[in-house]
This record gives C-alpha cells, structure tokens and sequence, in this order.
C-alpha cells in the first residue's frame, strides 16, 4: 500500500496543475476579449472551462458532501471502513455548520439594511416627502422588510396600520431594529414630534450596537483560531506520521490499542473543542 502513496500523490499534483493551467487559459481568454472589445476582430463567446465546471459543481453538490470523498480516501488508504462511518456521520454535522453560517450572514445584512432603511426614510423625510412616500421610496430601495414587504407598502399606501406592520417585520431576524422605527413612527404620528430626528438617532444607536458587535467578533476570532488550530494538529501528526514512514493509520484502524486510542482521542476531541465553544459563546452573552 505504501507504493500507492506516491501514485495518489502525483496524481493530485497532475489535477491541481490542470485546474491552474486552465484557470489560467481562460483568465487570458477573458482579457483578450476586453483588449479586443470594440475592434473589428470578432468575439466568439466562451466554451466550457474548468473552473466554471468546478463552480458548477459546487453550486449543485452542497459543501458538506465533500466530507465523502475524503472519507473514501482515507478508507482506501488505511484499508478500513472506520473513515466511511465517520464521513457519514460528519456530512450532517457540517451542513449544520454550515447553515447556522450562512443565517449568522443573513441577519447580519440584514441588520445593516435596517440601518440603511432609516437614514434613507429620514434623507426622503428631509426632501419634503409625507412619512408614507419616504418609506415606500426608501423601501424599494433595500430588503429590509423581507417577507413583510408588502403588508407594511400596502399600510404606507393606503393609509393602514404601518407600526403595527413594522412590529410584524421586525419578528424576522436581524430586522429587530424595525420595532424602533415602528416606536417612532407611533410617537410622531401621535405626538407630532419629528420622525426624521428619531429615525436619526434610531440609526446612530443601531450602527453603534452593530459596531459593538463586529468589534467583540474581532476580539473572539483569535480564540477562534486557536480552536481551530489545536483541532487540526492530530491531523497534522498523522500526516507526519505518513510522511516518515509510521503508518499511523494502520496502527489506529487494525490494531486493538490504536483502536482504543482513536475511540478516546476522538471523544476529547469533540468534547475539547465543545467546550471551547461554549467559553466563545459565554463571552458573547457577558458582553455588553
């Protein structure tokens, strides 16, 4: 098994220079047709090429299914089944992951159309628009509304309940700033104060509350690091281990003891890095 080694090697080295030298032929493809824009030559349009094959596929094939591959190198490499299981078990847990990413991304943009939405609605108040034009113009302009969207353009159009609608958007989340544009929409028809200073002061405070957050981020993110970094370093040991000729992942996968010690290395694994998770998030609630 050890002669395979080289061969599986070369192999990724003759797939990663493919990839490159077609990213590259198309890169200069591409910058041809800019130079030659314009000119009598003529453009012909582009084919397939490797990279929009590899977008392609990754687009269409979720992120977390490329656990399997992986999981079957390894079972070819170290002759054992144990990396099938273990592939299996990981591909629900980073698609987890990774959607719990992408709704943290979600609210954050959407937090910052919120924002936006109220310096647009007070600039719209400044022009000399009624309340009701301002947020219809101001809210074809963002996402911030979400699903809500029409019901709160239907009140501002017609004349119906707009904080009552705003309170019902900012249910959604990331929009929570909503329920303060609905508090001041409330005071100023009721009390005739002026809506364009409060959603003024409604803005700062949300983009400060914001700037709080991306701060206590950036303090968290070399903690997150150190995570991250003291979890790869037992797959940076049996890559060593390889590299020198130990064959660890005989010992791990076809030896009682390495069996045990996979068994027991795994569990403090998932309980160390749980639990550095769980000190990440208790900093994240005690902060103010």
């Amino acid at each position: 098994m050890r002669t395979l080694e080289p061969v599986h090697a070369a192999a990724l080295c003759a797939g990663a220079a493919a990839l490159l030298l077609a990213d590259g032929r198309s890169r200069a493809a591409a910058r041809a047709r800019v130079v030659l824009a314009g000119s009598g030559v003529e453009k012909t349009q582009p084919g397939w090429s490797w990279r929009r094959l590899w977008l392609r596929l990754v687009a269409r094939v979720g992120r977390e299914w490329w656990c399997v591959p992986v999981a079957v190198l390894l079972a070819v490499v170290g002759r054992s089944l144990l990396p099938l299981v273990a592939g299996a078990v990981a591909v629900p847990l980073v698609r987890r992951r990774l959607r719990g990413r992408a709704r943290a991304r979600s609210r954050d943009m959407r937090a910052d159309e919120v924002i936006a939405l109220c310096g647009s609605v007070a600039a719209e108040l400044r022009a000399g628009l009624q309340p009701g034009q301002a947020l219809l113009h101001a809210a074809g302009a963002g996402r911030a509304l979400g699903a809500a969207e029409p019901a709160v353009i239907a009140a501002a159009r017609f004349g119906g309940d707009v904080p009552a609608a705003l309170r019902e958007a900012a249910g959604e989340p990331g929009a929570e700033g909503l329920a303060g544009v609905a508090a001041c929409w409330s005071v100023a028809v009721g009390g005739g104060a002026g809506l364009a200073a409060g959603l003024d002061r409604l803005e700062a405070a949300l983009r400060a509350e914001r700037e709080q957050e991306e701060d206590l981020r950036a303090q968290l993110a070399g903690a997150r690091s150190t995570v991250v970094l003291l979890a790869l370093l037992p797959v940076a040991a049996l890559g060593i281990g390889t590299a020198v000729g130990a064959d660890p992942l005989r010992v791990l996968l076809h030896t009682p003891v390495g069996l045990l010690c996979l068994l027991g290395g795994a569990v403090l694994e998932t309980a160390g890095v749980c639990w550095a998770a769980r000190i990440v998030r208790g900093a994240r609630k005690e902060a103010p």
